[in-house]
């Protein structure tokens, strides 16, 4: 290395030595000092490296995910609860912020800076002053309730009912549900789906969130070519399948980002949680973020549970992004295909 490229290098590392140690002290180090939490016997009174704390190896994860009492239910009921709250959250949120985005980015539309900033605005506002007022608007007495008995409805106690919308109006468990069990919650409760008091967060969460991604959606949108759009209308191609064929191809990369910091944010939902029910009623609202916490900060002050809850989450985390990246990945064109559109474009 010439002595040029030498003094380019260190100018580099010094410039990008503040960030490092900036990281390196509020981020890595932390996350090291969880994981080592994750396997001691600390309990949250004295410092974790002192020498009464003793290395326990897996034992904080085995009794969460195969102890069979207390701690694996909770954990199961968790994981339950969060994974209903993704399967809804996501795909709605995400059709919710592109049906935004096309709207507001037409040009038969008046006012389009009035609606972007009327459909962003939810998702800059306090999520606990939000989740406060989602607390009125669903109570028994609410508005919500209100609204829809004008249709002759009788709306439930949205967070202090329990029973999971599937098993609305449903009757005694069939046996092969109800005998097996998964991390401690039967087979049966895993289809019950999310429970009414769940439901009203997955609302709040598409309300919150479809804002930002439709900013996402909104700067794709504008940076997309007009010529392929003309070039199919005047092939013939209605908006349906112009929308379908040639816009939502294009729009791949930008489906990515948002559907994986949507699949990140829903597994990571805490505040709401925390704010609203506390896990109540009967654990259908309880999340993995916040019985990570409630373990580790409860009254057992279980801190090496609590932390290899938070990193079990991040696996779960990690490997559904994974899957997803997978299922988006760019695909080769096949050969069938191809002939067909080249029989398309002779024509």
């Amino acid at each position: 290395m010439s002595r040029k490229n030498r003094a380019e290098a260190v100018s580099g590392w010094l410039f990008t030595a503040p960030t490092i140690i900036v990281l390196g002290l509020f981020l890595a180090v932390p996350v090291l000092m969880a994981l080592w939490v994750s396997v001691s016997d600390w309990h949250g009174v004295g410092s974790p490296f002192s020498s009464d704390v003793s290395f326990v190896g897996g034992q904080n994860y085995a009794k969460i995910l195969a102890g069979g009492g207390l701690d694996e239910q909770n954990f199961g009921t968790a994981l339950r609860n969060n994974l209903w709250y993704v399967v809804f959250v996501v795909p709605l949120q995400t059709a919710v912020a592109l049906g935004l985005a096309l709207l507001v980015n037409g040009r038969a539309l008046r006012g389009r800076g009035f609606f972007r900033t009327a459909f962003y605005f939810p998702s800059v506002t306090s999520s606990v002053a939000i989740t406060v007022l989602w607390l009125f608007l669903f109570s028994s007495t609410g508005a919500v309730n209100k609204i829809i008995s004008w249709v002759g409805i009788n709306g439930p106690n949205w967070f202090n009912e329990p029973t999971g919308l599937f098993h609305l109006g449903a009757g005694n468990p069939p046996a092969v549900l109800a005998d097996h069990t998964m991390l401690g919650i039967s087979w049966w409760d895993w289809t019950a789906g999310p429970s009414v008091a769940m439901t009203a967060f997955i609302l709040l969460a598409v309300f919150t969130t479809s804002g930002t991604f439709m900013l996402l959606f909104l700067a794709a949108l504008q940076n997309l070519s007009p010529d392929v759009d003309e070039a199919a209308m005047i092939d013939g191609a209605g908006s349906w399948t112009r929308f379908w064929q040639v816009t939502l191809p294009q729009l791949r990369p930008t489906l990515f980002t948002v559907l994986t910091l949507g699949l990140i944010g829903t597994w990571q939902v805490f505040d709401q949680i925390y704010t609203g029910t506390k896990g109540a009623p009967a654990n259908t609202t309880l999340t993995p973020a916040f019985l990570s916490y409630q373990t580790a900060f409860g009254p057992n002050q279980q801190w090496g549970a609590g932390a290899a809850i938070a990193f079990i989450l991040f696996a779960i985390i990690v490997v559904f992004t994974l899957l997803q990246r997978w299922a988006l990945r760019e695909r080769p064109v096949s050969r069938r295909r191809m002939r067909w559109i080249e029989k398309g474009t002779t024509r």
